[in-house]
């Protein structure tokens, strides 16, 4: 962490809440983030970000800040880019890589690049999805830069009807071949050498969809570490989700989604999407993994926010 060589002293801004559709889970990372932060011998405040932060930390002086927040503006390179201008050393990934990692289209893009197995995807229209199929039944429909699930709709191969998307999905919406299986994910972070680590896979067992609330409800999911899977698709899935962080340039911890059919072997298993700044509340699969490899969540914390640095 650039200015500080210890924790003693070092004053962190965790900022949270924000603008975006996943400000609720924000601000329970943030919370959770900054408590293990305080834990870890930190001064911390917590901040709420919306239009005034710029004036907000010019105020408050931090010497770092821990990015809590998630979704649009807050993990996109919006925010990134704020703190780049105020040359405020902060966490996880920088401008290019947030923003490339949101983009859904685009990230899948470099994992094509660097050999990443993804399925097929296209932009269109909200009205055109509501109005036809714009590709061969089974499908999903997701905005193209929102995370946690949001706005996800699963076409089923029987489906007369394409979907009635909301009125409050975007304009422009990502379909994709729809992957089945089972959902599985692998965290990546650096050590103190800045050696990259996959930490584990984690199978996320659910009664149905992987959705908002499965991922945020206490009991919505059961996370099984490590996964009972075979050694090669764990081998995969350790090494496709250190080349996705890789591919975009991320930095700091990241956390990469599958979808994996058994009955295809390896030839099923399927990169999702990369997200560079997962969740930290108490269901969240990143601390989990990191508790089953021996770190603790303040160490997690910690480790993440001496990471901490302008230019990322």
């Amino acid at each position: 962490m650039a200015g500080k060589s210890g924790k003693t002293g070092s004053r962190i801004a965790v900022l949270m809440g924000g603008l975006s559709a996943e400000r609720e889970v924000s601000l329970s990372s943030g919370h959770e983030c900054a408590q293990a932060l305080r834990d870890a011998g930190y001064e911390v405040i917590e901040v709420d970000a919306g239009l005034d932060l710029p004036a907000r930390l010019a105020e408050i002086k931090p010497d770092a800040v821990f990015n809590a927040l998630h979704g649009r503006w807050g993990e996109d390179g919006c925010v990134q880019g704020i703190l780049e201008w105020l040359r405020i050393p902060y966490s996880h990934s920088g401008v290019l890589a947030s923003a490339l990692a949101m983009d859904k289209q685009r990230s899948k893009d470099a994992f094509r690049a660097a050999g990443l197995p993804v399925v097929d995807s296209i932009l269109a229209s909200r009205d055109e999805v509501r109005s036809r199929h714009v590709m061969p039944a089974p499908y999903v429909v997701k905005p193209n830069n929102e995370g946690s699930s949001v706005g996800v709709y699963i076409v089923h191969e029987a489906a007369n009807s394409p979907p009635q998307l909301s009125d409050d999905m975007p304009d422009v919406v990502m379909v994709e071949t729809y992957a089945p299986g089972r959902e599985m994910t692998t965290a990546v972070m650096a050590d103190a050498d800045g050696n990259l680590r996959a930490l584990a896979v984690t199978d996320i067992i659910t009664t149905g969809w992987y959705d908002y609330h499965a991922k945020y409800a206490v009991g919505g999911s059961r996370h099984e570490i490590p996964a009972k899977i075979p050694a090669e698709i764990e081998a995969a899935c350790l090494d496709y989700a250190i080349r996705a962080h890789r591919a975009l340039g991320c930095r700091g911890l990241s956390r990469t989604d599958f979808r994996w059919d058994e009955s295809r072997g390896l030839a099923g298993l399927i990169l999702l999407e990369t997200n560079t700044q997962p969740g930290m509340t108490p269901t969240s699969l990143a601390p989990e993994q990191a508790a089953h490899c021996g770190i603790s969540f303040p160490d997690l914390c910690a480790a993440i926010v001496e990471d901490a640095s302008c230019d990322r």
